[in-house]
């Protein structure tokens, strides 16, 4: 199956662990594909992809990610050292915060690359230096983030399939569809008419420092995850006895909680401007491509845009091929695009903050839907 393909590297390695699942080959005279399933852009999507692979698309440049990763130490020493040589009144504390945001986003993007197998052609490297960079750097779980971004991949903006939607209909209420049950079953957790309003105030700034902080201890804890913890404490080792050696209680605490909203910030709008505009309902058992795309939309290239997103504004191909190294993603994007004409598809490409606003008016509109239905006699 396509999702297989997409998700796993060394697929020697892991059809050697299915033989025993196997129960038997699929009949001569039954279909081998869902009518559900477009069986033509699956067979194109299987040729474009066979093409991939033998242009070397899927081979990780490792000086490129070498030079990723020395710019995220050389931000995160110099936070340090910025508050060392300089003092910790309010300019240099700010300016800190600022370098240790950009090393932290940076590292988050770096370690998103490490999960998806695209930085060595060795699964077993990835792993290892996943640990490093998402426990040790960031200070969370790296397995948790798997298995929840996994999951997203699947069954992108497919409800109480794809993790990253559990937020409706509890704190928003996603999608037209959505919206309009939400109001014809007369529910209100939020005053979902004003929830472009608080969005500003609650899941930018505070999806990091308050439920991921919690969220990623307690699937690390629960599923006995050792590890990942032993690595994940490194972190707050470090960072407590490095600034905790320049800064006083109070102002160490505010500085950790600031850097994790400013953080928070720059990855919910990245992360949340290529699926919240979509199409979120429940799953129609797609193929592979469909799935993928009807969920998704890219950000217009520029190195700005690339640097900033960590390449997800080309999300469509991140998608559709997430163990592609991110380099690679601009020159796949072309044949994608054709793809998607010649079968009729709708491949959204739009400027950064076109995205960014498409984000808050999505949920406008949501919310507006939703009031429709619930005022409703």
């Amino acid at each position: 199956q396509d999702a297989f393909v997409a998700f796993h590297v060394d697929k020697l390695l892991v059809s050697k662990y299915l033989k025993s699942l196997q129960i038997g080959e699929l009949a001569l005279d039954q279909p081998s594909i869902e009518p559900t399933k477009n069986k033509m852009l699956v067979k194109d999507f299987r040729e474009l992809r066979a093409s991939i692979e033998k242009m070397g698309l899927l081979k990780p440049n490792k000086l490129f990610f070498f030079l990723h990763l020395a710019h995220i130490l050389l931000l995160d020493t110099a936070a340090w050292l910025i508050l060392f040589y300089f003092g910790t009144s309010l300019v240099p504390f700010v300016v800190s915060l600022v370098v240790l945001t950009i090393s932290q986003v940076q590292a988050s993007w770096l370690q998103h690359d490490l999960g998806h197998l695209s930085v060595f052609r060795k699964t077993k490297w990835n792993h290892l230096l996943h640990k490093f960079v998402m426990c040790h750097l960031i200070g969370a779980s790296a397995k948790w983030w798997t298995l929840l971004h996994s999951r997203h991949h699947a069954k992108p903006n497919c409800f109480q399939k794809d993790p990253d939607i559990d937020m409706h209909p509890f704190l928003f209420t996603l999608g037209k569809k959505f919206s309009v049950e939400l109001g014809i079953k007369k529910k209100k957790y939020m005053p979902y008419n004003h929830q472009h309003k608080y969005f500003f105030i609650t899941l930018p700034p505070l999806l990091f420092p308050t439920y991921f902080h919690c969220h990623t201890f307690y699937i690390a804890y629960t599923k006995r995850y050792w590890v990942d913890l032993a690595w994940m404490l490194t972190f707050y080792i470090r960072f407590f006895f490095t600034y905790g050696s320049l800064l006083e209680i109070k102002s160490l605490l505010a500085y950790y909680f600031i850097f994790r909203m400013l953080e928070s910030s720059w990855f919910v709008w990245v992360s949340q401007m290529n699926h919240i505009p979509m199409d979120i309902y429940y799953d129609k058992n797609l193929d592979w491509v469909s799935t993928q795309l009807q969920a998704t939309c890219n950000v217009e290239q520029s190195l700005f845009n690339d640097w900033f997103t960590g390449h997800l504004n080309f999300q469509i191909e991140h998608h559709l091929f997430p163990t592609m190294p991110r380099h690679n993603y601009w020159k796949v994007a072309p044949l994608v695009k054709s793809l998607c004409a010649k079968h009729g598809i709708e491949y959204q490409c739009k400027p950064l903050l076109t995205a960014f606003a498409d984000i808050v008016h999505s949920l406008k509109n949501s919310g507006e839907l939703w009031l429709d239905a619930y005022l409703h006699k």
